[in-house]
Order: C-alpha cells, then structure tokens, then sequence
C-alpha cells in the first residue's frame, strides 16, 4: 500500500477526471473499502466535495464547494495552463483589472513547475509574439496540438532545424519565430527546399520533428517579423483576395488600416494600390466603406458586382428622403 499521503494525491487525480465506483476506486489504488472511506473524507476535510451516490451506477464523484481547493494536473495541462495564463498577460483579453490577478496566478504556477516543463513553458514564452488585437476575424479558431508548439518552440530555443509535416508534404524549415494572433499560430521560418522565408500556419502542421542540425542566423524577411506574418496574411491567409486602386496617397491609407487588412503600395503622391482580403466580400466592402476615400475596386468581379448590389440599395433608400 501506497504512504497515505501519496495515495490520497492519486485518489484526487482520479476523481478530477470522472466519476468512480467504490470498488473501481479500491482495486486501482489497492487499498480495501474502509481504507478508501477513510480516504475520501481525508479530501473532505481538505477543502474537496467528493460526492457519494448510491445505486448500481453510483459511486464517487467530484462536486463543485464554496472555497476554491488546490489543483492536480497532469504535465499536458499543466504547459497548457501556463501558456494560456502567459498569453492573457499581454493585457489582450479586454477584460478590466486582470492583469494582476494573472501575473500572481503565473507566479505561483512557475514555482511548483518541474524544471523540464518550466523549459517548455520559458521556451514557448521566449519564441512567441502577438499580433494587433484589431482586428477580427469570422472564420473559425484553427486548434494546435501542444506537442507541435512545443518542439517548435524548443527548435527556436535551439536554433535546430525541424523536419515538419503539412498538408501539402514534408519540409526541413529553420524556425525563427511564433505568431499568435486571433486564436491562430504562424511559423516564422526559413524553408531550405525552396530557399524562401514563410508564415506557416502551425494548425495546417501535422508533425514536428527537430533534427540534430543546429544553423546560424540568416537576414530577417522583415525586422518585424509580426508585420511581416500580418502581410502574408493580408495577400493570402483570407477566403477573399481583392486589389483596390485608392485615390489618396499611400502614408494616408496605411495610416487608417491594420496590416492584418492590407498591404498598400504607392503609384504616386496622390493614389495607391491596396492588396486586402477578408472571410467574405460583404467584409471588404465594409473595410473600404470605412475608408472614407474614393477608390476604384481592379478585382474580383464579384466584388464589383457586390459593391454595385449595395449602391442600388443606398441610392434606393434616399430617393424618398426629404
């Protein structure tokens, strides 16, 4: 039999994660009926609310109290905890007054970490930047494994190249950075097949594998390697793509935009090409309404014929107007 404090830690575990039978309960933690008894209001009397139900499908299970008890989790959760924690830091979560709350929460955390799972955690931290919170999205939250985050992030730690699976086959990439923006992750990396820097969505990367091969840094793409994700999302991370000829000059359109929105290209001192894209044409159009510019859309043609859809509206709904 286990010491009764390791024992009781393995009973709370396994309460944290369904509802048992006494006798499920008793063989797994080899122990008999009135040990477990004994065992059970040991986390009563800690702050648990184990609850005990009666009848052929009754058992132990563990219920909501009044005061907020300690915590068990396992490596995976426990990662998962601190990442999510270290991400609501930023100040990103529009929520007043949590700053401190999280900064504490972090503290007490990263003291009881074990040194391996601090490693990720610092790893992860260290290779992350976040994009602008300014701007949403309508497509749906894009989930990655940890696993993937982790040994990406551990490759950048490591300056190690990584052998990663995607859709579209497997690649070796140097990785230098992690984006996370909007709920989404991108890999800032130098592909050595094609000989070019991309911005990889991390959920469309299957596998990750670092390799042995340690490599030197190369010239960046951008010094802001967030701009530089934010432009490639701009041109080819949307379900849409649109190019737009606005009629002012390029610093004043750039100035109203966020990058994630477009990339804006001077023709001269008064005009200026904008690459944009959005989930959905009815959002580019209102992205270019709230220009307040005039603008001439080069394509696509269904976003013409949506715009001209939309002047027909406004234009019929003040021929009445007094």
């Amino acid at each position: 039999m286990a010491p009764t404090t390791t024992r009781v830690l393995r009973l709370l575990s396994l309460l944290q994660d369904r509802a048992h039978t006494g006798r499920e309960l008793a063989e797994r933690l080899d122990i008999t009926d009135r040990t477990l008894r004994n065992d059970i209001q040991r986390l009563r009397e800690l702050g648990y609310p184990v609850h005990a139900e009666r009848g052929a499908i009754g058992g132990y299970r563990l219920g909501r109290g009044s005061t907020m008890p300690p915590l068990l989790l396992d490596d995976h959760e426990a990662v998962a905890v601190a990442v999510a924690i270290d991400l609501a830091a930023d100040g990103s979560t529009g929520i007043a007054d949590i700053t401190e709350s999280v900064t504490r929460a972090m503290v007490k955390l990263e003291q009881i970490l074990p040194k391996r799972l601090q490693r990720k955690v610092t790893a992860l931290r260290s290779a992350t930047a976040i994009g602008p919170a300014t701007t949403g999205s309508r497509e749906p939250d894009a989930p990655v494994p940890a696993e993937v985050l982790t040994a990406l992030a551990g490759a950048i730690r490591d300056t190690t190249a990584v052998s990663i699976e995607i859709e579209s086959g497997t690649t070796e990439v140097e990785p230098y950075r992690l984006i996370n923006w909007q709920r989404r992750w991108y890999l800032v990396a130098y592909d050595i097949e094609i000989h070019s820097w991309r911005a990889i969505p991390v959920a469309q990367v299957h596998r990750a594998t670092a390799g042995s091969r340690r490599f030197g840094p190369r010239a960046l793409p951008d010094e802001d390697l967030v701009a530089f994700v934010m432009r490639h999302i701009a041109t080819t991370g949307w379900k849409v793509h649109a190019r737009v000829t606005v009629l002012a000059p390029a610093e004043t359109v750039i100035a109203r935009i966020n990058p994630a929105v477009g990339v804006v290209e001077a023709v001269d001192a008064d005009s200026c090409v904008l690459l944009t894209g959005a989930d959905a044409l009815e959002t580019i159009a209102i992205y270019l309404s709230m220009l307040m510019m005039d603008f001439r859309v080069d394509g696509p043609p269904e976003l013409v014929a949506h715009l001209r859809t939309l002047a027909r509206r406004y234009s019929a709904s003040v021929e009445s107007a007094p």
